[in-house]
């Protein structure tokens, strides 16, 4: 395994990240793997036959380089595409069929799937800590956290850490109510659209366990594991390694194993265990009602029914549900839930595809010493594969195999997707100057780990670079050469207080804002805003005179205020208000003053004046 377990909850490395050294197949175990296959999944050797395609041949002893071309091209999926259907079992197990296709999981015959739902209850508040940690930013041992959402009646809590919910606090209560019962309780805005980028990651980084696996809704995976527990030890190695490799990433986690989607879902919720087919009534029955992943409407009318666990429910006739529940939405219809819950019922899980892979590779006959030479064809193939899937790469990766088995690596990333090979090749230049070659690189690797896709753009009339593209690339080869955070650009802010209307970001990892100029705001901010020291005032407008930089000025024209208010999301309770105003003194020099704070406001003493900006 790589280094990708150390990294935070936003850089799960995908499937293809790293590149193999790869080896000839030996023909006869891979007859002998062929016939095996056949048997366990046909019962025997007289169920049918398997065609395999002979052995590629071995190209390494060519006198010429190889380069091998090993993408996946858009609409050409690395593996079958769509979704594993219910009735897909594996054939020599003993099954009991239903009218319509499904599975009883209640009888003495044996299931042939096994479904993982893997449930992350923090996983949005541990994401941002993750992330928080990555920046720097960490709270003090002890203090209270919350993500919070806009509501219809105002902010509402969205995540908490362990020290909020100790003390109370609960995801669906208004901020401000929380804030009564603790004080000292500090907030940040959730980021969903991001939660869900990540979950998605964390999808496709799970596939090293199986290769079926989707997102269930915003903070659980469900994994189809039939016929791959046997790969990790069984079923319960299996679910001790994921559980291991989470825990280092910092995630906490409640699994569950069981011949259906909907058991899976209850149990990892209410009660982790890997439950068998013959068990799943035993398992299920004790279980409340909304582990049918049941609306909170229709969970209490069944509360007020006396129809508190499954159980209770499974044992009311069916055609009494029907007429009580009548078919609709499935979180309405208690007896649809049963009926996913014992297999009667199929519900595939849609296992996205994987998203498609760009490397090229080249074999070398003999041992060399400095790679550089072949980059340039390594970047011409890789770019073909690029333009023909209409892709562009935003980071790559290059990796040097030498003979005695070591690898270098190096990478490199764009503000932007490319296709240029001879942009790429510049991109390299210098990074490899400091690797040791030993004995010589055999093989070597350039792959495009993150691509995305191209815009169509409009060329110029008069055949000319677009000044944007050289603008890319000349932030590509500075980030490449004095680091990413060498290079910053500005990005607007979503806060009202001046100072953090702009944030400095990376350069490659921002995209281009065209900033829209306010003629209410100066041209220059001072960072910090500057005291200025109050000769006459007026309670609710500007000094008529002030001292600042040692020249003492007179107002002769002023306009405001504009009160700006603490954000109480981020400042501590007691922040003062802020009334801006734009002023005139008596040389025609504009400022942007602020009084900060009101005249027997409770926080504090008299209110201070600051220089915040100047206007030209």
């Amino acid at each position: 395994m790589s280094g990708g377990d150390k990294l935070p909850v936003l850089a799960f490395p995908a499937p293809s990240a790293s590149l193999p050294r790869p080896r000839a197949a030996d023909p006869r175990q891979l007859a002998q793997a062929t016939e095996a296959l056949r048997q366990a999944v046909q019962g025997g050797p007289a169920a049918g036959r398997i065609d395999t395609a002979p052995p590629a041949p071995d190209k390494s002893a060519s006198d010429q380089p190889v380069h091998e071309e090993i993408f996946t091209p858009v609409g050409i999926p690395s593996r079958r595409a769509g979704s594993r259907a219910p009735h897909e079992q594996v054939r020599g197990a003993a099954v009991t069929a239903l009218p319509g296709g499904g599975i009883d999981a209640t009888g003495d015959a044996a299931v042939a799937r096994r479904i993982l739902s893997l449930h992350l209850p923090r996983f949005a508040i541990e994401r941002w800590q993750a992330q928080a940690a990555h920046r720097g930013e960490v709270l003090p041992e002890g203090t209270p956290l919350a993500l919070a959402l806009e509501g219809p009646h105002g902010p509402v809590i969205h995540a908490v850490n362990d020290v909020a919910q100790a003390l109370g606090l609960a995801p669906g209560a208004r901020v401000v109510d929380m804030r009564a019962i603790c004080p000292e309780l500090q907030t940040r805005f959730a980021d969903p659209r991001a939660d869900a980028a990540a979950l998605a990651r964390l999808m496709l980084w799970a596939r090293r366990w199986c290769p079926w696996t989707a997102v269930d809704g915003a903070d659980a995976l469900v994994m189809d594991v039939t016929g791959s527990d046997h790969l990790w030890g069984g079923e319960a190695a299996m679910r001790a390694e994921i559980e291991a490799r989470l825990a280092g990433l910092g995630l906490t986690t409640r699994m569950a194993i069981a011949p259906t989607r909907g058991a899976a879902w209850a149990l990892a919720r209410f009660a982790p265990a890997i439950c068998g087919p013959e068990e799943l009534t035993a398992h299920t029955d004790p279980l409340p009602a909304a582990a049918l992943r049941l609306g909170a409407a229709t969970v209490q009318t069944l509360d007020r029914l006396g129809l508190s666990t499954i159980g209770a429910l499974r044992a009311v006739p069916r055609l009494s549900l029907a007429r009580r529940f009548r078919a609709g939405l499935p979180e309405a219809d208690p007896l649809l839930r049963l009926d996913q819950l014992s297999g009667r019922t199929p519900e595939p899980i849609d296992s996205p595809d994987d998203p498609p892979r760009f490397a090229v590779q080249a074999r070398l006959p003999e041992p060399v010493i400095d790679p550089v030479p072949h980059l340039p064809a390594l970047a011409e193939e890789l770019c073909a594969g690029l333009v023909a899937a209409g892709f562009g790469a935003r980071r790559l990766a290059l990796a040097l195999y030498r003979i005695d088995g070591e690898v270098a690596q190096a990478q490199a990333a764009t503000s932007q997707p490319t296709h240029d090979p001879a942009h790429m090749v510049r991109l390299f230049e210098g990074r490899l100057d400091g690797l040791d070659p030993g004995f010589g690189f055999d093989l070597i690797t350039l792959a495009a780990l993150v691509a995305e896709a191209l815009p169509t753009r409009q060329r110029r009339l008069d055949g000319a670079a677009d000044d944007a593209d050289d603008l890319a690339r000349l932030i590509d080869r500075l980030s490449a050469r004095f680091g990413v955070r060498a290079l910053t650009r500005p990005l607007p802010a979503p806060s009202h207080i001046p100072e953090r209307q702009v944030l400095w970001l990376p350069a490659l990892h921002v995209t281009p804002h065209r900033f829209v100029p306010r003629p209410d705001r100066p041209l220059r901010l001072f960072e910090p805003p500057e005291e200025v020291r109050v000769l006459y005032a007026v309670p609710e407008g500007p000094p008529a005179q002030f001292v600042w930089r040692r020249q003492r000025l007179r107002v002769a024209r002023f306009a405001g205020p504009e009160r700006i208010a603490p954000e109480w999301w981020r400042d501590r309770p007691g922040t003062r208000l802020r009334d801006y105003f734009r002023i005139e003194d008596h040389t025609g020099r504009r400022f942007w003053l602020y009084r900060e704070g009101l005249l027997g406001d409770g926080r504090g003493a008299e209110p201070r004046w600051f220089v915040h900006g100047a206007f030209a």
